[in-house]
C-alpha cells in the first residue's frame, strides 16, 4: 500500500474511533491494530494522537462548509440560505462526521483544539454570511438552528416517536428567517 493510501486507510479507521470515543478515549493502539500496522507507524504518519484528531475534526467541518457553499452557489439571500440548510440537514446523515464535530466542541478545553474548532466554525459562519449576503443576526439564527439539528441527530431523534422529537427534526424552511434582521432584533 502506498503512503497516501495507508494514510487514507488510517484516517478512515480512526474517524469512527474518535467520533465514538473522543480525543482522550480513542485508542491509537486499536486504530493501528485495525489497520494492520504498528502504533509507532501511526505516530510517524501523524505525529501525535491530537494531530490525527485535529485532521479528522477539520475534515468533518470542511465537508459541511464545502457542502453549504456548493448548495448556495448561483443563489443569493434566503434562497441561498434555504439551499444551504437543506444540504446541512442532509449532511447530518453522516453520523461519524457529525460526532467528530461534536467531539471537537467537547475537547475545546484544550487550547489547540479550541483554536482549530474556532477556525472551522468561522469558516462555516463565513460560508453562510458571504454565500447569502445576509446580516449577522440571520446567520446566527441559521447556525443556532443548525446546532439544534446537530444535537437532535446526535440523539438519533429519528428513532423517537414523541412530539418534542418531531419538533427537533423538522426541516427549516427559508421563510422562517425572513422576519429576522438586525433591525427586528433590537
Amino acid at each position: 500500500m502506498s503512503g497516501p493510501q495507508r494514510r487514507a486507510q488510517v484516517l478512515a479507521i480512526a474517524a469512527p474511533e474518535f467520533a465514538e470515543q473522543g480525543l482522550h478515549g480513542a485508542s491509537t493502539e486499536a486504530i493501528a491494530k485495525s489497520a494492520g500496522i504498528t502504533q509507532a507507524y501511526v505516530f510517524r504518519m501523524f505525529g501525535t494522537k491530537k494531530a490525527l484528531f485535529l485532521e479528522l475534526i477539520r475534515a468533518a467541518f470542511e465537508r459541511v462548509s464545502d457542502g453549504m457553499r456548493e448548495a448556495g452557489e448561483e443563489r443569493t439571500s434566503l434562497d441561498a440560505l434555504s439551499a444551504m440548510g437543506a444540504q446541512y440537514f442532509d449532511l447530518l446523515a453522516d453520523r461519524t462526521g457529525l460526532l467528530l464535530q461534536l467531539q471537537g466542541f467537547a475537547a475545546c478545553g484544550d487550547p489547540e483544539v479550541r483554536d482549530a474548532v474556532r477556525e472551522c466554525f468561522a469558516r462555516m459562519w463565513n460560508t453562510a454570511e458571504e454565500g447569502t449576503g445576509l446580516d449577522p443576526v440571520t446567520v446566527k439564527t441559521f447556525l443556532a438552528f443548525g446546532m439544534l439539528l446537530n444535537a437532535g441527530a446526535a440523539m438519533d431523534v429519528e428513532q423517537v416517536d414523541e412530539a418534542w422529537a418531531d419538533g427537533v427534526r423538522t426541516r427549516i424552511q427559508s421563510g422562517l428567517f425572513s422576519h429576522i434582521t438586525t433591525e427586528t432584533n433590537r
